[in-house]
């Protein structure tokens, strides 16, 4: 029905996000469609898909500022008020003076002296009554027409037509089938709820010469919907897993998503939305009120069958068939379509899948649920348990939930654990963690109870992803009176394996594992993983000689182990802890068995992440080529076995090795894919934030870069994984050397070097010491950098450590051509390009080869010129643009120009890649002189780059191209 004629000014909600989020196609169909009247736009969407939010920011649109809106709205009133929501529109027109020439409207339009008033004194006077309704409503129609062409060019706005009265969509089909020149008309409308289906009573036919559009929006997807709850987070990034909750919640409606953020409070993004108490907060927001408000409503008009047949999909919770729909609610199969009937009818309910009846969203199925009463909801619970129990195989996971809810301890636990014990079964570690930690909650539990669920949680847990949920259960069950004495060690173990792979969290790991120790003398098994940890030399910044009699323990158990899982549980740590201090031989002494078919499940999880550690190790260390094989073998094995977490390490560590390899292309989009996946894991996302920071800086962007890079753990390296900090460290150095930043090169280039010295392993410096060593002849102190280097020299003499070797060949170089040894740097340059080029680390080879050519160059020598031509084109085809550009520089100040070299490619209306670096500097928000200052260009050559890229793309200036 329409509403009663109000006033209501189209605007910006106050609950909206502040940018329009995954409409931007259909914006541009509309606008085009619209900005030349005559012409007719449908919009039409189920509730909350952002229809009226369209439509706010379609009349925004520039290009329709010359169109006078008209709004009109619809509600769902009992009551029909004839015309409401068109003479609503029209009643806008009020003031003084008028819109339009009152002696120039037809005597017709004085029809509409009763139905608009506050217009009376500005219309003709009403004609003589013909006695006839029909001729009557079509003298009106005819007014409605000619008031609407007088006050043109105009927009007639009519919001939710599906609650309109039959007299208004009689009405708009009338306008439509013979539009005036000058007017848009624009409607929006639920279509599943006009009657019928068809929101104008008939079907609508465009008028020849008039423009006619049908938007149909569906849903935001998973991407869209990250993007919306950011915008409502101060515009902080929201986390994928976060995301996919909210998505799962929301069904991707932008009204809910809007809602939802609302309840979580925080808008302005003072708090990260991101970890296991992220998921909890929104799993635990209360519904938003509009959205409670709208499912009551449409339950109070449905017949009682229906509601029942509402409250058991609500306790059910996934979309169920008719029959088990039935059986809970406790209807019979006619009654039960019937209300199926019903409840579908009326939005509701929805179908999931053929056959399956559920809720549109997770909120929608809340909202229905607490509307019943505790007692009843425990009722349909237990019918749920009756009806799931006889199906094939067993639910055990909504049988378990279902017991939870009816409170039925006994039931809850039979259930819950054998659901766990089969999702342990299929390497399940995730449904498996979540069921023995609601278990774990239970105050009916024994002491026995806790010991063995305990237990298992500890050992599944920390072979999966979510760490943080199961070490805080572990922590709490440590304090339950009704642990006891032996299956503490256990727990205490477990808890500390799950903390060192937490942020902040890892010496406290430690301390939880070295305490364990103590408490499992009688379990071999366990206590050769406790030791395991405490042997591995990259955590914190606890030096090499104390970790060694840990390392030496190790050995030791290692040699007497019995049992093949244990043996190799142990060896995982232990070649990769001495392959990562560079210990000689020990790459080959241990290299990983050969899979045996014979081998168990755990045995095999072992074995690849064998391979695994000693990948992360010869990445830390140089020996790439190794590092390949042993990934590629390790991450096949883990995959087959259903190990979770080493799949995850192992990733990381290709990115890692991706980017010392020179495989730069999709790499960035690939780490920030696995850093979404695996922003809680530590020694993961540090390592994925590693190699995003590097990338940021050999493109020149200088602040990714150093985001990127504080969060590797340069702000606590006694909390981190050293090797990540030290190569943090060093490319933070080096961003801020280029920046000109000398003091804070030197400070961040001293802190790495006083890890490597606290921690005594060298073979962790290959990247560090040559940017230290630039910083410190930057700086004037040329001693402390041959010092530097002569400790360096002294700290991989008898370490396998190919890296720092190579590292070692390009400080030596930076001394002597600081000292004026021409002959000599040349000849360390080449060693360098060389060692670097054997690793293989072409980024590496290519900074010193760039050393090299630039040192020729100055003296003199022939072909050093083209060599360093080709080495920026090298630079440009890895990604190094940055560095590209620093070869160039060089080639200008010596006098060089590339275009004699070879003719220059025309590239039309499509950016060039210096175009293309000009335009990413320009979105970041970059001046022209920042922009010259990273391309090595002059102001007036990125005046005429941003000039001619600006005219490319369209835009008119670079604020364009922000907003764009």
């Amino acid at each position: 029905m329409a509403a009663a004629p109000r006033q209501r000014t189209p605007g910006r909600s106050q609950t909206a996000s502040p940018i329009l989020i995954g409409r931007r196609s259909e914006l541009e169909e509309l606008t085009a469609a619209l900005v030349s009247p005559p012409a007719v736009a449908m919009i039409e969407g189920e509730a909350g898909v952002g229809k009226s939010r369209l439509v706010r920011e379609l009349i925004a649109q520039p290009a329709l500022r010359r169109l006078r809106i008209l709004p009109g709205y619809c509600q769902p009133l009992r009551e029909p008020f004839r015309y409401g929501p068109i003479l609503e529109a029209l009643g806008t027109l009020r003031g003084h003076p008028p819109p339009f020439d009152r002696d120039r409207l037809s005597p017709v339009t004085g029809m509409l002296h009763a139905l608009l008033p506050e217009l009376s004194e500005f219309l003709p006077d009403p004609p003589e009554p013909t006695g006839d309704p029909r001729s009557e409503r079509h003298r009106v129609y005819r007014a409605v027409r000619e008031l609407l062409s007088a006050v043109g060019p105009a927009m007639l706005l009519v919001e939710d037509l599906h609650w309109t009265d039959d007299g208004s969509r009689s009405l708009l089909s009338f306008l439509m089938a013979d539009l005036p020149q000058n007017l848009a008309i624009v409607v929006t409308y639920r279509r599943e709820e006009a009657p019928g289906g068809v929101p104008l009573g008939s079907a609508y036919r465009p008028p020849p010469g008039a423009t006619s559009v049908l938007v149909s929006l569906k849903p935001l997807d998973l991407a869209e919907v990250r993007a919306l709850a950011s915008s409502m987070h101060g515009g902080r990034s929201i986390t994928l897993d976060f995301a996919t909750k909210l998505y799962e919640r929301t069904a991707g409606l932008p009204f809910v998503v809007e809602e939802t953020m609302r309840a979580l409070g925080d808008p302005a993004g003072t708090s990260r939305l991101e970890g296991p108490a992220a998921r909890q907060l929104l799993e635990n927001v209360e519904v938003p009120v509009l959205l409670r408000e709208a499912m009551a409503e449409r339950l109070a008009g449905l017949p009682i069958a229906a509601v029942r047949l509402a409250e058991a999909a609500a306790v059910l919770g996934v979309p169920a068939t008719v029959e088990l729909l039935q059986e809970v609610a406790g209807l019979t199969g006619q009654r039960s379509r019937a209300a199926l009937a019903a409840a579908l009818s009326s939005g509701v309910l929805h179908e999931a899948d053929d056959c399956l009846y559920g809720y549109r969203h997770t909120l929608a199925q809340q909202a229905v649920y607490d509307t019943m009463a505790g007692f009843e909801r425990r009722r349909l619970h237990a019918r749920a348990i009756e009806a799931l129990r006889r199906r094939e195989p067993r639910p055990l996971v909504r049988l378990a939930d279902h017991s939870h809810r009816a409170g039925r301890a006994g039931d809850a636990l039979r259930y819950g654990e054998e659901a766990a014990d089969r999702a342990i079964r299929e390497g399940d570690a995730s449904t498996a963690t979540q069921q023995l930690q609601r278990l774990l909650l239970m105050p009916e539990l024994t002491a026995a109870d806790v010991d063995r669920l305990a237990v298992k949680l500890g050992e599944i847990a920390h072979t999966g992803l979510d760490q943080h949920d199961p070490a805080a259960t572990l922590e709490r069950v440590l304090g339950d009176p009704r642990l006891s004495t032996a299956a503490r060690g256990e727990v205490r173990l477990f808890l500390g394996l799950l903390l060192i792979r937490q942020a902040g969290g890892l010496q406290a790991g430690l301390d939880a594992i070295e305490t364990a120790i103590g408490e499992l003398d009688e379990r071999p098994d366990l206590l050769g993983r406790g030791v395991a940890v405490l042997a591995l030399p990259y955590f914190g910044t606890t030096p090499l000689p104390r970790i060694r009699p840990w390392t030496e323990r190790l050995g030791a158990m290692i040699d007497e182990a019995t049992g093949e899982e244990l043996r190799l549980t142990m060896l995982a740590n232990y070649a990769p802890a001495l392959v990562q201090v560079g210990e000689p031989g020990a790459l080959r002494a241990f290299a990983p068995p050969a899979r045996d078919a014979a081998m168990t499940p755990a045995e095999q999880r072992n074995l690849s992440r064998l391979h695994c550690n000693l990948a992360d190790a010869c990445a830390c260390t140089g020996h790439h080529r190794e590092a390949g094989p042993l990934l590629r073998e390790g991450l096949r094995m883990a995959v087959e076995v259903g190990a979770p977490f080493v799949v995850s390490t192992g990733r990381a560590t290709t990115a890692r090795l991706d980017w010392l390899l020179g495989e730069w292309d999709g790499l960035e989009e690939r780490a920030l894919g696995m850093l979404d996946e695996y922003h809680d894991l530590l020694p993961n996302a540090s390592e994925l934030s590693l190699v995003l920071g590097w990338l940021a800086g050999a493109r020149g962007d200088w602040d990714e870069a150093e985001g990127w890079l504080n969060a590797t753990g340069v702000a606590a390296p006694h909390d981190s994984i050293t090797p990540v900090v030290v190569s943090g460290f060093a490319a933070l150095a080096k961003v801020r050397l280029a920046r000109g930043e000398t003091d804070a090169a030197l400070a961040d280039a001293r802190r790495g070097l006083e890890i490597v010295r606290r921690k005594e392993v060298w073979a962790w410096a290959g990247e560090l010491v040559p940017v230290a060593v630039s910083v410190l002849l930057e700086c004037g102190r040329f001693g402390e950098a041959q010092t530097l280097a002569g400790d360096l020299a002294r700290g991989v003499a008898d370490r396998d450590a190919p890296m720092a070797k190579a590292a070692l060949e390009m400080a030596s170089a930076l001394l002597a051509e600081a000292k004026g040894e021409v002959g000599l740097a040349l000849r360390h340059y080449e060693r360098a390009r060389r060692a670097y080029g054997e690793l293989p680390a072409p980024y590496y080879a290519a900074l010193a080869a760039e050393r090299l050519w630039v040192c020729r160059l100055e003296n003199g020598s022939p072909g050093a010129a083209e060599e360093l031509a080709a080495l920026a084109d090298a630079f440009a085809a890895m990604g190094a643009t940055w560095d590209a550009d620093r070869c160039g520089h060089h080639l200008r100040v010596h006098g060089v120009t590339r275009s004699s070299r070879r003719g220059r490619r025309g590239y039309g209306d499509t950016l060039s890649p210096r175009e293309q670096d000009v335009a990413r500097l320009l979105a970041r928000g970059r001046t022209n002189r920042e922009i010259a200052e990273v391309l090595f260009l002059s102001p007036r050559t990125v005046e005429q780059h941003v000039a001619r890229t600006l005219r490319k793309l369209g835009k008119r200036s670079r604020n364009d191209l922000l907003d764009g």
